[in-house]
């Protein structure tokens, strides 16, 4: 199956652009997108887990989650859902938390545009673009490993697809 991942940095703009297929029609993307109990299958790397404390699916509601790590250490996500299109869009804002919600650091927090296409053969596109307020916070993702991670969790969404 050929899924197209494309990943381009845009330091200018700060923004960071994702792209990749799926063979899965966009209705099951998008369940796997904002469901807590798919969400949590593949929105982390192998052997860590994601597990959600609040999930409310709705402009300015929020999905407050742990990415825990092998050796069991929390890190806490906090996205605040700022526009939903069903079936075609996502835009949040970003930042890392406490287990309360709480900002870790003041500051720094992405902003993730995400779109859903119909591809022809019941296939679906995402593209995803992250714009960062720092240049320094775009250098911290990629130099935290974000490209790998993101292939990694998409190519998960894959097997929570074909499941």
């Amino acid at each position: 199956m050929t899924t197209n991942f494309v990943f381009e940095t845009d330091r200018g703009a700060k923004q960071i652009h994702v792209a990749r297929e799926f063979n899965a029609p966009v209705e099951k993307v998008w369940r796997a997108w904002t469901e807590p109990a798919l969400l949590e299958k593949w929105i982390v790397l192998k052997h860590w887990t994601a597990v959600t404390k609040v999930m409310d699916f709705t402009v300015g509601g929020i999905w407050l989650y742990a990415m825990v790590s092998p050796e069991g250490k929390a890190h806490w996500v906090y996205a605040q859902f700022t526009a939903i299109e069903q079936g075609r869009a996502i835009s949040s804002i970003g930042r890392f938390c406490d287990e309360a919600g709480n900002p870790v650091l003041e500051g720094p927090k992405s902003y993730r545009d995400t779109t859903f296409s119909a591809l022809e053969g019941n296939r679906t596109k995402i593209e995803m673009v992250l714009t960062f307020e720092e240049e320094s916070t775009l250098n911290l993702f990629l130099a935290g490993g974000f490209q790998e991670g993101i292939a990694t969790t998409l190519a998960l969404l894959d097997e929570v697809l074909s499941a």
